[in-house]
């Protein structure tokens, strides 16, 4: 399995030490996301200073960005860190798209799909040279003269995942990407019934093979030293199972479980403004349904038993306001848990 941790995205000078530190203690590589950060600039920082993680938007917004920004930006840090950046895309919900980047929206599993199909036309046509013809309901790219074509790199353009939840972005991830990038709020038995499934039969349909699809995250980690920095973990886990299960997009999650009511309950209480008081309205069991627990001696049988044999790649600090990464040799305990993904398929 796969370990990931985040980088501070908040103040850009501090993120080469933290990359190399990163890459000293044994991880495999970082992630970052875009709350209240630009999602690249850290990442072309942290490819600088170091030689072997991989580098990972986990994610950025796709709709807010043309195809081709998105090109240019992969195709650069992929270039200047000899293949190791990863995109990774999302899709965000309505209310995001429309009134905080001011971006139509259109259903998003149909233009997630035409978005992944044009980013490789286009790092096709810069590497092969041939003429870019993309023409989709959404995306339309038809021009590329010289003059704005990037130089060669000796690096394949970046592998590309996207965030789902949802089954037809679960159909898109399978059959048009390298991996998926799971929402914290899933429990195991949601991974294994509701998407895994549907990886397969995608997969399948677009021919290619499981240990090439890199299936990350699908719940969170409650870990620390000690009990008492696991039960302030998990406490914040809390926190974010009420958060997201207030929005009727993750309803299926719960109910997979039969707590529809609990997210109904919720997003009515969000609607009164009633934010303080979600957290209360979870309990410790369906906290543990969403999350692997435990201390450092103890969480990597729980992350086995919570992801083992669904997810190939967790983030250890999913949390930013938690200051400490996980000790070396739990780092690699972790490692040598077994998952089908062995690597991404060469493009």
């Amino acid at each position: 399995m796969r370990v990931f941790t985040t980088l501070p995205q908040e103040n850009l000078q501090a993120v080469a030490a933290a990359a190399r530190a990163v890459e000293a203690e044994g991880y495999d590589g970082v992630v970052t996301m875009e709350n209240k950060h630009d999602p690249f600039l850290a990442l072309a920082i942290a490819g600088s200073v170091t030689e072997r993680i991989e580098l990972h938007n986990g994610v950025a917004i796709a709709f807010a960005r043309s195809p081709m920004a998105v090109a240019e930006v992969g195709w650069d840090l992929a270039g200047a860190t000899g293949g190791r950046f990863v995109v990774g895309l999302g899709s965000q919900v309505r209310a995001h798209n429309e009134r905080r980047f001011s971006v139509a929206w259109t259903p998003p599993a149909q233009r997630m799909r035409e978005y992944v199909q044009a980013l490789r036309a286009i790092w096709r046509c810069w590497k092969t040279g041939e003429p870019l013809k993309y023409e989709g309901e959404h995306y339309r790219f038809t021009l590329m003269t010289p003059n704005f074509t990037p130089e060669p790199i000796a690096a394949p353009p970046p592998a590309v995942t996207i965030a789902a939840v949802g089954p037809a972005m679960l159909r898109v991830a399978a059959e048009e990407c390298d991996g998926v990038r799971l929402h914290g709020f899933c429990t195991r038995r949601y991974i294994e019934e509701a998407v895994m499934p549907r990886l397969a039969a995608g997969l399948a349909k677009s021919g290619r093979r499981r240990q090439n699809f890199e299936v990350s995250g699908g719940g969170f980690l409650a870990t620390g030293p000690d009990d008492a920095s696991v039960a302030r973990m998990f406490e914040w886990v809390r926190q974010r199972v009420a958060f997201y299960g207030s929005t009727p997009a993750y309803y299926p999650v719960l109910a997979t479980h039969g707590l529809e009511e609990l997210g109904h309950k919720l997003t009515a209480m969000v609607r009164q403004g009633k934010w303080a008081e979600l957290a209360a309205e979870v309990s410790d069991e369906v906290v543990h349904l969403f999350a692997a627990v435990g201390r450092w001696d103890e969480i990597a049988g729980a992350i086995e038993r919570r992801f083992g044999g669904l997810s190939d790649a967790i983030n250890a600090r999913a949390n930013p306001e938690v200051p400490d990464h996980l000790p070396p040799d739990l780092i690699q305990d972790i490692r040598r848990l077994a998952c089908p993904f062995t690597g991404f398929a060469p493009l």
